[in-house]
């Protein structure tokens, strides 16, 4: 009385915790297939700084004043 019968051992709702964990494991796979690709498309978006961007933000943290900003300013439009 092995295989297919044992599952009627849990009154006829065997079968309802099998599908209950292969909806799991999909569900999980899915999931992480989901957070991988979200991670990757983060990184890929951090690494797009402009040079304008990135002297915005120095100046921003005070590593330039606004005479230094002005001048790199100038020099990245020409």
């Amino acid at each position: 009385m092995y295989g297919f019968y044992n599952m009627m051992d849990w009154g006829g709702f065997g079968w309802l915790s099998m599908l209950l964990f292969w909806g799991l494991v999909i569900l999980g796979v899915v999931v992480l297939f989901r957070y991988s690709s979200r991670s990757e498309r983060d990184n890929h978006h951090k690494e797009e700084k402009t040079s304008s961007d990135i002297l915005k933000e120095r100046y921003a943290k005070g590593e330039i004043d606004k005479k230094e900003f002005e001048e790199k300013k100038k020099d990245l439009l020409l």
